[in-house]
């Protein structure tokens, strides 16, 4: 669950961890990259303050492979580990994440517990396990995420919500900055978002604009600040962010 700055948001972060397209590259590439943020809001919900987020990635032939953390200045918040499998070809992608966290809530027990990556049991895990399929067609890209395993929420018959998450995003340039412009709702009934859902909530309305900071003739910074609005809480947000 993550705000990812760098364009390769493609998991790494990402924030949304989500694949960009990617040619059919013969070699196996990789990357590995940093970043800086004031706060980590993720799908209009604030996971964290000040933060350091880290990502390393294999790709080859459309194949890709992303480790991505999170790690906060505050002690009340949770250190989260992701890993995501992803696929891309032209505008398509398709994608498997385990997002992990150090503590949090076991939606099941409704017990607060700290998170051993290694428990994997429906009452004491806090790995959640989330699949991707999406769809970029350059004006527009359209997301659509579902839990298909671990700390998924729940439906107030107490039965698995199979909680989903459907974004539209449009980038677009305007005085001379990147922006990108961002829609998200939640579907249908889940205690996983916004503090539990009780059907459709629109969770995210988001205004992005991203500009490099020229540090010399042959390295710049990429630097971003980005508004969220979710409608659903009343909350709103202004974050920024370095990329390394």
């Amino acid at each position: 669950m993550m705000e990812k700055i760098q364009k390769a948001m493609a998991l790494g972060m990402a924030a949304t961890l989500v694949p960009v397209a990617a040619g059919a590259q013969d070699k196996v590439e990789a990357s590995v990259g940093a970043d800086l943020v004031s706060s980590y809001i993720w799908r209009g919900q604030e996971l964290g303050d000040v933060s350091i987020q880290l990502s390393v990635s294999l790709s080859w032939k459309g194949l890709s492979l992303t480790a991505w953390g999170s790690a906060s200045w505050g002690s009340e918040y949770a250190k989260e580990f992701d890993l995501t499998l992803g696929y891309a070809i032209k505008g398509f992608s398709v994608s498997v994440t385990d997002y992990s966290f150090s503590k949090g809530t076991n939606f099941k027990t409704g017990a607060n517990i700290d998170g051993k990556y290694f428990h994997f049991g429906s009452n004491s895990t806090l790995h959640v396990y989330e699949a991707q399929v999406g769809y970029d067609f350059g004006f527009l890209a359209v997301d659509w995420y579902t839990n298909i395993g671990g700390n998924d929420g729940l439906k107030e018959d107490g039965k698995r919500a199979y909680s989903s998450f459907f974004a539209l995003s449009a980038p677009f340039r305007l005085g001379g900055l990147d922006w990108n412009a961002t829609v998200a709702a939640v579907p249908w009934e889940t205690s996983f978002y916004n503090g539990g859902c009780s059907g459709f909530e629109v969770s995210e309305v988001a205004l992005r604009a991203a500009k490099e900071i020229r540090v010399t003739q042959s390295f710049a910074l990429p630097l971003f600040a980005k508004v969220t609005w979710n409608p659903a809480t009343e909350n709103a947000y202004f974050t920024a962010g370095l990329s390394f």
